[in-house]
């Protein structure tokens, strides 16, 4: 069971602000959670707090029974999908799909299989040798999407991934990542 348990989660940061209070939440295995709330409330700073990226002040956190508190981000198998998409703009398309499989030391035969397999299915193999500058917004947001799936991550997490896309293609992504889920079943949490 892959179950996401925040208890008594708190983060207050060095100058004393408060960004999240006591919050308790559990997240079944294979559940999509929808965080919503203004600006300012403590959404993304609990979803980096899972990804590791933001310490955690007190309180505890665990995923499938494992305390994720002192835990290297490296070691969750975590797929995190960012607001910016968070490209890396030298690399191309296939490169940018490639990088946590070539940072897990993957073979490149099963590399370039999994780039194959994971640009069909986000519709983007046309597009492989292509740099994020000279995509839309949507084949970007849809390339850190590839990345995040393309590791097999225990969990999804989703910071505001569709706020820089206009209406029709917000619309578009969300029954995109509908699909994914329903595709992957990954526990997944959604910041927005």
């Amino acid at each position: 069971m892959s179950i996401l348990k925040f208890e008594k989660i708190n983060k207050t940061y060095a100058n004393g602000q408060e960004a999240v209070k006591n919050a308790d939440l559990t997240i079944g295995s294979g559940e999509f959670m929808v965080l919503v709330g203004p600006s300012g409330c403590g959404k993304s700073t609990m979803l980096r707090m899972v990804a590791g990226l933001e310490d955690i002040t007190s309180g505890s956190l665990t995923f499938a029974d494992v305390l994720w508190n002192d835990l290297e981000p490296k070691k969750r198998n975590v797929g995190m999908v960012f607001q910016n998409y968070a490209l890396y703009p030298h690399l191309t398309v296939a490169e940018n799909l490639a990088f946590p499989l070539s940072v897990g030391k993957v073979k490149k035969d099963v590399i370039k299989s999994k780039v194959a397999e994971i640009a069909e299915m986000i519709g983007l193999t046309e597009y492989l040798d292509r740099k994020p500058k000279q995509l839309s917004g949507g084949q970007r947001q849809r390339v850190a999407l590839g990345r995040a799936i393309i590791r097999k991550p225990n969990l999804f997490l989703f910071d505001e991934p569709l706020s820089n896309l206009d209406a029709k293609l917000r619309v578009h992504m969300r029954n995109e990542i509908k699909k994914l889920h329903e595709k992957f079943q990954v526990t997944s949490l959604y910041v927005t």
